[in-house]
């Protein structure tokens, strides 16, 4: 299977994955707000909620346990956000209860120093951190279990992450298996975490998979070659450090990537079944911030603003998703990821532009927001001529970050979309996805997406 690094890149790359230019490091500033562009213009968020809501009402004494007919729940962890957040590492852990904490990462982390910074500040802290750097793209259940083996061991109890979505999802999957017992595919589906699990400190090396602020953990079944997703609200972390500064060593491939995924999270959950007026929000900024700056850091890599505001687009994308969840981008994404180990967030920037044209079908209207979000002129437009100019401006960004134009350049055959379509119609995700989508429908998407 050819690997993404074979295949195009931008102009001016070269091997090992350094964009050439004049470019220059820029000192870091605190605001992502002056990055040349205008600013995002505010867009109009369409729903019953506010145009036509009834008149709010006065005391009264219930005699009964009514649901309220419009109801928004959004759960996040607490943020610290900003350049140098990551020396607040040890501080929060304390304030969870850490004295021997457990740090789940990988080699790549390692080798680039953000684990051995972030075990400085926890020994500042008086802790006595245990690491694991056994973890590998989409986590492997085999993985999830060694890590656990060693926290149980060791008597670790907090559990630290520092990487990007894998290692967040891995060690989700040690708190689930400390708390819970069992094997971590048991957990596959909604609400199957029942018991308190450890708290959980995150620090995200990359500006995209939102895991750090999300109650979904994916993770790779190696016997049957595809991913299971939990989600549960008990995985929600307590923290999560958002220090800008790790983005700068993640290599072009994943940095297009990551902020891919944040993109189509961004997009489903503002899409999605689930969504309310505090996901929708955040939602259309975060597709505003993403769709401005993705190709700022691939130039300019250590620029200071574009990559704060990648990190506030994939904080933004993330906390919409984990309220709203997801759809039929990531059901089909997660199935080609397992069955190949192929990357989650370039199989998303692939498949993203026929999953909009999808579900825009039968409802192009809500996709007008999102198009203006991200620069598509809307004004006179009908809602399916729109639709259709925003999924070209999502394959436009897709192709200009390097990403391949189909899912074979990535091993998919003809002869897995039987496998794939079963095991999408599985996916809790597509349970959100504004369409309802037969066998049928899914395997046409996997060969229009070929």
């Amino acid at each position: 299977m050819p690997r993404l690094s074979d295949l195009p890149k931008l102009p001016g790359a070269v091997t090992g994955g350094v964009l050439q230019d004049d470019r220059r490091d820029v000192p870091w500033r605190p605001s992502p707000h002056s990055r040349g562009d205008r600013e995002p213009r505010e867009v109009a968020v369409p729903g019953p909620v506010l145009d036509h809501a009834e008149p709010l009402t006065g005391p009264c004494v219930a005699k009964s346990r009514t649901e309220p007919a419009e109801l928004a729940k959004f759960h996040v962890p607490e943020v610290v956000f900003g350049p140098g957040s990551l020396a607040e590492l040890g501080h929060a852990a304390l304030r969870v209860g850490a004295r021997r904490p457990f740090v789940v990462t990988d080699p790549g982390l390692l080798e680039a120093g953000w684990v051995a910074e972030a075990e400085s500040h926890l020994r500042l802290a008086g802790l006595r951190p245990v690491v694991f750097s056994g973890v590998t793209p989409n986590p492997k259940d085999h993985e999830i279990e060694a890590a656990y083996q060693q926290y149980a061991a060791v008597g670790a109890d907090v559990i630290i992450a520092v990487g990007g979505g894998s290692c967040i999802d891995a060690a989700k999957g040690v708190a689930i298996l400390s708390g819970n017992g069992g094997t971590i595919l048991g957990y596959a589906g909604v609400d199957r975490v029942v018991q308190p699990i450890p708290p959980l400190v995150m620090a995200p090396s990359t500006s995209g998979t939102g895991a750090d602020v999300s109650q979904f953990a994916v993770i790779t079944d190696t016997t049957l070659h595809t991913k299971i997703t939990i989600i549960s609200r008990t995985l929600v972390p307590d923290i999560s450090i958002i220090d800008p500064r790790l983005l700068i060593t993640m290599p072009d491939e994943l940095n297009a990537a990551t902020g891919l995924d944040a993109l189509t999270h961004a997009v489903e959950s503002f899409v999605s079944r689930a969504h309310n007026p505090l996901t929708d929000q955040h939602a259309l900024h975060a597709a505003t911030l993403i769709t401005r700056n993705l190709l700022h850091t691939m130039v300019h890599p250590k620029a200071a603003e574009p990559r704060i505001a990648m990190a506030q687009g994939a904080l933004e994308a993330g906390m919409a998703f984990t309220n709203a969840i997801l759809g039929i981008t990531h059901a089909m994404s997660h199935q080609v990821g397992g069955l190949l180990d192929a990357p989650h967030g370039v199989l998303n920037g692939v498949l993203l532009p026929h999953a909009i044209r999808f579900n825009a079908a039968t409802d192009p209207d809500r996709f007008v927001p999102l198009a203006a979000a991200t620069g598509v002129e809307v004004t006179g437009r009908p809602a399916a001529e729109v639709a259709e100019a925003f999924a070209c401006r999502v394959r436009e960004l897709a192709d200009a970050v390097g990403v391949p134009r189909g899912l074979s350049a990535l091993g998919v055959t003809e002869a897995d979309i039987a496998t794939l379509t079963r095991t999408t119609l599985q996916d809790a995700c597509l349970a959100t996805n504004p369409r309802a989508a037969s066998a049928a429908d899914i395997a046409a998407l996997f060969r229009q997406a070929l």
